[in-house]
């Protein structure tokens, strides 16, 4: 006897669909070009696979069971999905990647990301999108791991780490200065100007982990003997800071806002504060140019507003 999976068809399904419309084999026959035989002995193929009936036969009308409403129900959706997945199987032929994924340093500003999100999809396209949370080598790492096919925000570009063998490219996104703030009720908001390393190893550090998986991890403006909390991004380290759980340099247009409403207090230390130049990297193919996906985010990258926006405009600015 034949499993569901084989009766099952698409074909199968639009023919019960004509059956359940029409109200007779007879009409649902014509309809279909077959011989009603032919149409009532393929419906009754149906019914012994899933072992139950999907049509009342006792009157002239085909009258269509509960259990064959509920399996017409399921095949319409079915029949939508199949329409659905056989479009975005055209469409990727075309050049469209099936899936891109964004490894996003949380230094990016999160708003403008999504809008750029927004009018990837306003495009209709048949890529599904993936966004990763990383933070220092853990985000160009996604990408030489071949967890992602974009980084956005690395610290590093390609041909300082000698990726380009890889099939690795970057370009710079711009500058991202950093300000040292702790919180105003925090010991450090008071004492004087500017903080010498011996001062703030006294008071604890926020520092975000770097969510690199393998080999060194990065540290970044940690004084020798210091209490670190250590959080799992630049949005924790903020709002640990804004809690006066300790201070640490925040990029200077996420904290900018806090300052400026008196939640965060900025103050100068005898080190130089960072200044970092920020990348976005990409997998190359080894056959042909990027995919359509790819390609289009890469030309968002061209426009210095969408630039400026990923580094600068954070939530309250």
């Amino acid at each position: 006897m034949p499993s569901a999976r084989d009766v099952l068809t698409p074909d199968a399904l639009a023919m019960l669909q004509t059956v359940a419309a029409t109200g007779s084999f007879a009409g649902a026959a014509r309809e279909l070009n077959l011989v009603p035989s032919a149409l009532s002995y393929r419906v009754r193929q149906i019914e012994d696979a899933l072992d139950v009936l999907l049509f009342d036969r006792s009157a002239r009308q085909a009258r269509i069971t509960e259990a064959g409403a509920e399996l017409l129900r399921e095949s319409t959706r079915l029949l939508n999905e199949i329409d659905a997945v056989a479009n975005r199987v055209k469409r990727v032929a075309t050049g469209w990647e099936p899936m891109l994924t964004i490894a996003v340093d949380s230094v990016i500003a999160r708003d403008p990301l999504l809008d750029l999100a927004t009018a990837f999809f306003a495009l209709d396209p048949p890529t599904r999108l993936k966004l990763r949370d990383e933070t220092l080598l853990g985000t160009i790492e996604a990408l030489t791991s071949g967890e992602a096919d974009l980084a956005i925000g690395a610290v590093l570009d390609a041909a300082s780490l000698a990726f380009t063998a890889t099939g690795i490219r970057s370009r710079p996104i711009g500058e991202l200065c950093f300000v040292y703030a702790v919180a105003p009720h925090h010991p450090l908001a008071r004492l004087p100007e500017p903080l010498s390393d011996e001062v703030l190893r006294g008071h604890r550090a926020v520092a975000a982990a770097d969510s690199v998986r393998s080999g060194p991890s990065m540290t970044v403006n940690l004084v020798g003997g210091q209490d670190v909390l250590t959080v799992p991004s630049m949005q924790a380290k903020l709002a640990a800071q804004l809690h006066g759980l300790g201070g640490g340099f925040l990029p200077e247009p996420m904290a900018r806002p806090y300052i400026e409403a008196g939640h965060l207090v900025e103050r100068k230390t005898e080190r130089t504060p960072p200044l970092a130049t920020m990348h976005c990297a990409w997998r190359v193919r080894s056959a042909g140019g990027p995919g359509r996906a790819l390609e289009w985010w890469l030309a968002q990258f061209e426009h210095e507003a969408t630039r400026r926006a990923l580094l600068e405009r954070h939530r309250g600015r």
